[in-house]
C-alpha cells in the first residue's frame, strides 16, 4: 500500500518527462549528478538510490511533505484495519465463549439427568429389595410339616388357585357357606366388627371360619402379628400366639385370590405356609391398608371376606405399633379376639 501512494507524491514537486519510463527531477538548481530517479512502470514506483546528496530544496521538500502525509495516511489506514482485526478476534471470542458455556450447560443437563436416572434406579431397587423383605417377613417360621399358616408369599408365580387338594375327614365340609354371603361380628378387644363372609366365592374358608367359630375356636386367641411396611396386616387366630398353633388339621385349595395381588382394605384371608396352598388351618389376617402381596408357586391369599364396619378398631392397633418397634412383631397394644357370630 506504501508503493501505491508513491506516485502521488514524487509525481508533484515541478518535475518533467525524461528518458522513457523514468520521471527525474530538472529543477535548475539541480545538476545531473544530483538527481534522483524514481522507476515507473505498469503503475508501480520503485525508488532509486538518490545519486546527489544534496537536492532541490523547494521541489523536494514539497515532494517529502506529500509522501509523509500519504505515508501518515497509511499509517492510519493500518492502525483502522488493526482495529477491525482486534474486533473480529474479539467477535470470534465471543462467539466462541457463547459455545462453549451452551456445550457447559448441555454437559451439566446431562450430568444431572444421569444423576436424576440413578436416584430413580436406587428407588425402585429399595422398593423391590423393601417389598421382597416384606414379603420374606411375612412368610411362616415354622416347619413344613405342620399346619400352622401364615402369609407367605414369592414373586416368582401367578395368582392362580392351586391344584383341588383333598382335605382329611376333620376339615369342615364346603357345603356348610352355603354359597351365601354371610353377615355377622367379630370382637375385637371387646369391641364389635361388622364383617361380610363371601360363602359363594370362597366356600371352603369361609366353612372353616363359620365352624370354628361356632366351636368357640377363637375366644381369648391373640392376635400374635402386625407387619406396618410394605405389607400392612394384623394376623389372628394361632391359639399358641406365636405363629406355630391351629386347629389341628390343614385343608385346601387357595379360593379367591386377588388376579393382581392387591389386597384392600378391610379384607380377611387365610394365611398359610409359603409354597403350600394347602397348609391353611384356623390362622387370618386383616389388611388395614391397601397392600400388595405377590403370588407365590402355591398363588395368592384366599380372600373369605372384610370388614365393612369397625376398621377403626384396627387402625388403632396398627397405629401403636409393634412392641419392639420393628417392622414386623407382635402389636404393642395387646389384642384379643372375642366371640364371632354370623347368620
Amino acid at each position: 500500500m506504501l508503493l501505491a501512494v508513491l506516485p502521488s507524491a514524487i509525481g508533484v514537486a515541478s518535475c518533467r518527462s525524461g528518458e522513457p519510463g523514468f520521471r527525474r527531477c530538472d529543477c535548475p538548481t539541480t545538476s545531473a549528478r544530483l538527481r534522483g530517479r524514481i522507476l515507473a512502470a505498469s503503475g508501480t514506483l520503485i525508488a532509486k538510490r538518490l545519486e546527489s546528496e544534496v537536492t532541490c530544496s523547494e521541489c523536494h521538500k514539497i515532494a517529502f511533505v506529500r509522501l509523509f502525509g500519504d505515508l501518515k495516511l497509511y499509517l492510519g489506514e493500518v492502525v483502522a484495519t488493526n482495529k477491525e482485526i482486534k474486533a473480529q478476534a474479539a467477535a470470534r471470542k465471543k462467539a466462541y465463549d457463547a459455545k462453549l458455556a451452551q456445550v457447559e450447560v448441555k454437559a451439566k443437563r446431562r450430568k444431572n439427568d444421569n444423576r436424576f436416572a440413578v436416584v430413580i434406579a436406587a428407588a425402585a431397587l429399595l422398593l423391590a429389595l423393601g417389598a421382597t423383605y416384606g414379603h420374606q417377613a411375612f412368610s411362616s417360621s415354622q416347619a413344613a410339616a405342620t399346619a400352622t399358616p401364615s402369609a407367605s408369599a414369592s414373586v416368582t408365580s401367578s395368582a392362580s388357585p392351586a391344584p383341588t387338594a383333598t382335605n382329611a375327614a376333620d376339615v369342615p365340609s364346603p357345603s356348610i357357606a352355603e354359597g351365601r354371603t354371610w353377615l355377622g361380628h367379630l370382637n375385637v378387644n371387646g369391641r364389635n366388627l361388622k364383617i361380610q363372609l363371601d360363602g359363594k366365592n370362597a366356600p371352603q374358608a369361609v366353612a372353616n371360619f363359620i365352624s370354628l367359630a361356632k366351636k368357640g375356636f377363637y375366644n381369648g386367641v391373640s392376635c400374635h402379628r402386625l407387619t406396618t411396611a410394605n405389607i400392612y396386616v394384623l394376623q389372628c387366630g394361632d391359639p399358641k400366639g406365636d405363629g406355630t398353633g391351629g386347629p389341628g388339621y390343614s385343608w385346601g385349595p387357595i379360593e379367591n385370590a386377588p388376579a393382581n395381588n392387591i389386597y384392600k382394605t378391610g379384607v380377611l384371608a387365610m394365611a398359610r405356609q409359603g409354597g403350600n396352598g394347602s397348609s391353611m388351618g384356623s390362622q387370618f389376617f386383616i389388611v388395614y391398608k391397601d397392600s400388595t402381596i405377590p403370588s407365590d408357586s402355591a398363588g395368592g391369599y384366599s380372600v373369605f371376606g372384610k370388614i365393612v364396619n369397625g376398621m377403626n378398631v384396627i387402625d388403632g392397633i396398627a397405629a401403636a405399633g409393634t412392641a419392639d418397634g420393628s417392622a414386623d412383631g407382635k402389636p404393642k397394644s395387646a389384642t384379643t379376639l372375642g366371640a364371632i357370630s354370623v347368620q
